[in-house]
């Protein structure tokens, strides 16, 4: 049966269940436990109760730390719920109302820190400046897998067409210098493509940016940007040896993102196939695993400065 107490005396175990450091998780878990807080403060108000908070039986799950544990291990290895039942000594019902109950928790947390990652609205401009006052921004799509939906007109839109696989698909914006993830697009079908998607998010960048981007965004332009992107070979046709070197270059540059793509997906509920059916938690998923990727990275600057 997992627990912090003893989970947390096993820095190689804890980092192999998490994906982080000891140091990482005890500072994600005291934002952790004032979102809970406030979590249910709110849910106590919304409800009318018989009895005073604390009756009843006790939860499986006695403390936050054990709370912040089982969510994050439930993010990072994605075992299935009755896997998650055996390690954490409950039944999968109660797994699943946990999880239910966690992540929403778990996001608030990440927000607290500014951890999570900007998302497309109309203050998007003014955000991207502050998280990257360097105006150097490298633009992608990421897909992932998921069940083959029963609805026939959702088997069409997320087919993706890539290994007969029905998908889901995300902008990601990064910064090159410390490859954090510092905007996510909207949840969108595999289908689409990667242009109609940064199209669709309708994202403003500051003035003067510097955009480096691949050749799927070929004719994408935001207003007030520099961009740079590899030359397609024409049709018929073929790249002098100029072009391509100068296409090599650009592809080294664009690197770091596909490291925060990477990083994000180091957690496996957005690095395998997505199960989970409830309506939104594909996109909630990847904002959580953004976070949790941007943590990361913070906690190594700090060591290593």
């Amino acid at each position: 049966m997992l627990r912090f107490r003893t989970i947390g005396r096993k820095e190689r175990v804890l980092k192999a269940l998490i994906g982080m450091k000891k140091e990482a998780f005890l500072l994600l878990l005291k934002r952790f436990k004032e979102a809970y807080s406030e979590a249910e403060a709110k849910h106590h108000e919304e409800q009318a109760r018989q009895r005073k908070p604390g009756g009843g039986r006790k939860p499986t799950l006695s403390t936050a730390a054990d709370k912040l544990l089982f969510i994050l291990v439930y993010i990072k290895v994605y075992p299935t719920q009755d896997v998650q039942g055996l390690m954490f000594d409950m039944s999968q019902s109660t797994v699943c109302e946990w999880v239910r109950r966690l992540f929403p928790v778990i996001q608030a947390a990440l927000g607290k820190d500014v951890y999570l990652p900007v998302r497309p609205s109309v203050r998007t401009m003014e955000e991207l400046y502050l998280r990257c006052p360097e105006l150097r921004y490298i633009i992608d799509g990421t897909e992932r897998p998921v069940r083959r939906p029963k609805d026939t007109a959702q088997q069409k839109e997320r087919y993706s067409g890539k290994k007969k696989r029905h998908s889901v698909k995300n902008t990601i914006i990064s910064d090159p210098s410390t490859k954090k993830v510092i905007l996510l697009g909207k949840t969108q079908p595999g289908k689409m493509h990667d242009k109609k998607m940064a199209e669709e998010d309708d994202l403003k960048f500051p003035e003067g940016s510097y955009l480096l981007k691949d050749s799927g965004y070929q004719g994408y332009e935001p207003n007030g940007v520099s961009c740079l992107a590899p030359k397609k070979k024409p049709r018929g046709g073929e790249l002098t040896p100029e072009e391509k070197t100068e296409n090599k270059r650009i592809s080294r540059l664009r690197i770091p993102v596909e490291h925060s793509i990477g990083g994000v997906k180091f957690f496996g509920i957005v690095g395998g196939q997505f199960r989970n059916r409830r309506k939104g938690f594909d996109d909630m998923s990847m904002e959580v695993s953004c976070g949790l990727h941007n943590l990361r990275i913070d906690c190594s600057i700090a060591k290593a400065a």
